[in-house]
């Protein structure tokens, strides 16, 4: 493997570009894309590379984000951070605090840039919340032409570069509005899976956030439930030890032996991931909200999700849990169910125009099994489903446009910020339809 050769975080993607390039301002991005399109290269930036796709896949120049990181700006009055676009997620949540500030809601792995995690739609869950993108006031865009756009708040391009895929140009900095600094009371529990899933719009609906974990083969969903608490009543950080105990002993350390128990066995991964339900379960604790929402995530997996309207989610479900049970495969990890507000400040997000459930289906690294995400595209996508933009899938730009009511104005954009194809690739070509 040569030593230019570029692998994704999931081992879903590699390439080998012909040459990396790491800026560390907005006027080295511009030099690099003017010198790329004058050799006729083309271009992918990339940041934390935990995307699933081939977004960032590329034999031309490789743009890796990481040193555009960092505090910009902040304007404590209206509660509002700009960081540079390659800062990653955790890091933003620590600056935040620093300010007494947090983000609205976030998805439950931090490694990913701000820049990457908005550009592919990345979310959480909470009935009243929105995807991270919806947080996002501000950008900054450095085009393939090697302009530095500053967009703000009521810009007409904002709505499509929230959400760009890197189709538009390289993100360089970002500003979010925030909300106070506040903590979550965590509930996590096992219970019986189907009044969990026939109750699942009340459960988001009763809640600030709700989401379960269902272990295929079993009966068990372990439901998580996070209740907003002013931050000054998180209180001493005594149950850290226990935490630390719970998710990096049990819940990682336990579930890749069981990963690859299942590998190994496969017969016995029903038997694996009852024990692993109630192992990982029945929990309660306080802590600041960036804290509760993300989890450490070491062991390595090869990820699908596909975004339904909320009110078929349980129909969409049970379909999916029945095809899996007809194929006879054994699948050892969770199959994660959460949900978000409509969303309508970003032409491409998977929830614009709807309340969103969202169902996502996981592999083992080591164990990938195209046949099971197959499935769940073949189930979900009758449903009206939307693939998530990091996440794999083999849909095409005729089968997307017919999901989303944005499509074209989208492109439309596209055409006029890179008229010479500087950022493409060839799963862009697919998942955008381009010539």
């Amino acid at each position: 493997m040569s030593e230019r050769t570029w692998t994704n975080w999931g081992r879903t993607s590699r390439s080998t570009p012909a040459r990396i390039v790491r800026p560390r301002s907005p006027e080295a991005v511009a030099r690099a894309l003017r010198r790329a399109s004058a050799e006729g290269l083309g271009v992918r930036p990339v940041g934390a590379a935990h995307s699933f796709t081939a977004l960032a896949r590329t034999d031309g120049v490789l743009l890796e984000t990481r040193g555009l990181a960092g505090l910009r700006a902040v304007d404590r009055e209206r509660g509002r951070i700009t960081v540079g676009g390659g800062t990653t997620i955790a890091a933003v949540a620590r600056i935040a605090d620093r300010f007494g500030l947090a983000f609205t809601n976030l998805g439950d792995i931090d490694h990913q840039t701000i820049a990457g995690a908005i550009g592919t739609g990345t979310h959480g869950t909470g009935g009243a919340f929105g995807p991270i993108a919806s947080q996002v006031v501000g950008l900054q865009l450095v085009t393939p032409g090697g302009e530095v756009l500053d967009l703000a708040e009521g810009d007409p391009l904002l709505p499509a570069a929230r959400v760009s895929l890197g189709a538009l140009g390289v993100v360089t900095a970002v500003t979010l509005e925030c909300v106070p600094a506040f903590g979550l009371a965590a509930e996590e529990r096992a219970e019986p899976l189907r009044p969990v899933v026939e109750g699942f719009a009340e459960r988001v609906a009763g809640a600030d956030h709700f989401e379960f974990y269902w272990f295929p083969g079993t009966g068990l969903a372990l439901t998580k439930t996070n209740t907003r608490i002013p931050a000054e009543d998180v209180g001493p950080q005594a149950s850290r030890m226990r935490r630390f105990v719970d998710d990096e002993v049990m819940s990682n350390g336990v579930f890749e032996l069981t990963c690859r128990l299942g590998r190994a066995a496969p017969a016995l991964v029903p038997a694996i991931n009852r024990v692993a339900a109630r192992t990982v379960a029945e929990r309660s604790y306080v802590a600041p909200s960036h804290e509760v929402f993300t989890s450490p995530r070491r062991v390595r997996f090869a990820e699908s999700e596909w975004a339904v309207p909320l009110e078929r989610l349980p129909e969409a479900f049970e379909a999916f849990r029945s095809a899996l049970k007809r194929s006879g495969l054994r699948i050892s990890f969770p199959v994660e169910v959460r949900a978000t507000a409509a969303d309508d400040s970003a032409w491409l997000s998977t929830s614009f125009g709807r309340p969103t459930g969202y169902i996502a289906v996981h592999c083992y690294h080591r164990d990938v099994r195209r046949e099971y995400f197959r499935i769940a595209e073949r189930v979900l996508r009758a449903f009206d489903g939307r693939p998530h933009w990091g996440k794999l899938h083999s849909r095409d730009a005729a089968d997307l446009r017919t999901r989303y009511p944005r499509f074209d104005d989208f492109l439309a954009v596209r055409r006029r910020l890179d008229p010479g194809g500087l950022l493409r690739n060839t799963h862009l070509d697919r998942i955008l339809g381009l010539p």
